[in-house]
């Protein structure tokens, strides 16, 4: 295969995750959740959606819909959205903010080598990571996989060596964070690779035991993941609350045009609005592509 075919086989290395949309029963409630615990800004509210992000991009839109039940626990999904801080004082500025607002979401925290993360649930039970990565120079690759762990993390001792009074205050507020990861629930590992990696055409960096699977574009450590930790033999999911779309952002159009062709090819099926490529996963867990 010649190095121009090979290339329209991967995703662009510039592609980045775009925001997560959720579907929610109280919008309200899960507004004032990630605008005042979460700290990020309202960018937009029309109707039943509303938007919020932070430095004009949106991480996270919520959409009401109240006509629908809380999936089985067992089901394909959403596992967490990872919300990626710039710097170790604005993680620990949003970190305090939740866990003294709202102590019982806080579901565990780790260094993961790449990166330092901490875990909360929603009030609707949407999984959220909230993280800072070490530099790219500080990762370590063996054999194309990149090397990650769980270690103890200690979430009190991160908040006494990072956050300051200032960041405390919220001076932290106003700098950008982004979704640096989407993790899903999936049936199974093999058909999370012949989808992500074959088809779609992210690189996989990490099989943790062969009941997590990590890709991503570009060499970063995951753009996304997917496990079976709870939901092994999930079939396709059925319209719930949760998750209600996972967005991709691509350098071009002419790297969208690739990606379309390429979906395609594997038999997916693509509908092209003229503005992105909207399709599904194994599970029906919906993704939007666009360009940048």
């Amino acid at each position: 295969m010649d190095e121009l075919a090979a290339a329209s086989d991967r995703l662009a290395a510039d592609t980045a995750m775009g925001a997560v949309t959720l579907l929610v029963g109280d919008l309200d409630g899960m507004t004032r959740f990630y605008r005042d615990v979460v700290t990020l800004d309202v960018l937009g509210a029309d109707g039943d959606t509303v938007a919020l992000g932070r430095a004009g991009r949106a991480i996270v839109v919520l959409v009401h819909s109240p006509q629908l039940r809380h999936a089985a626990q067992n089901s394909a999904g959403l596992f967490h959205t990872a919300i990626l801080f710039e710097s170790q004082a604005a993680l620990a500025a949003a970190v305090y903010s939740v866990a003294s607002q709202v102590p019982r979401s806080f579901s565990g925290s780790a260094d993961h080598l790449v990166s330092q993360a901490f875990y909360f649930t929603d009030p609707e039970g949407n999984g959220i990571e909230l993280y800072w990565d070490r530099l790219r120079t500080d990762w370590s690759w063996t054999h194309g996989q990149i090397e990650m762990d769980s270690l103890f993390l200690d979430p009190n001792a991160f908040l006494r060596e990072h956050l300051t009074e200032d960041a405390a205050a919220g001076a932290t507020a106003y700098e950008p964070a982004s979704v640096g990861h989407v993790h899903l629930s999936v049936g199974d590992i093999a058909s999370a690779r012949a989808f992500y990696v074959g088809a779609l055409g992210f690189d996989e960096t990490a099989d943790y035991r062969g009941s997590a699977l990590f890709v991503s574009a570009g060499g970063y450590h995951h753009h996304m993941a997917m496990n079976v930790w709870n939901s092994r033999g999930a079939g396709p999911r059925t319209p719930a609350l949760g998750l209600g779309r996972v967005d991709l952002v691509l350098p071009g159009q002419d790297d969208l045009g690739e990606l379309g062709e390429r979906l395609r090819h594997h038999g997916v099926a693509v509908r092209d609005d003229g503005r992105g490529l909207a399709f599904d996963d194994p599970w029906k867990n919906a993704v939007l592509a666009t360009a940048s």
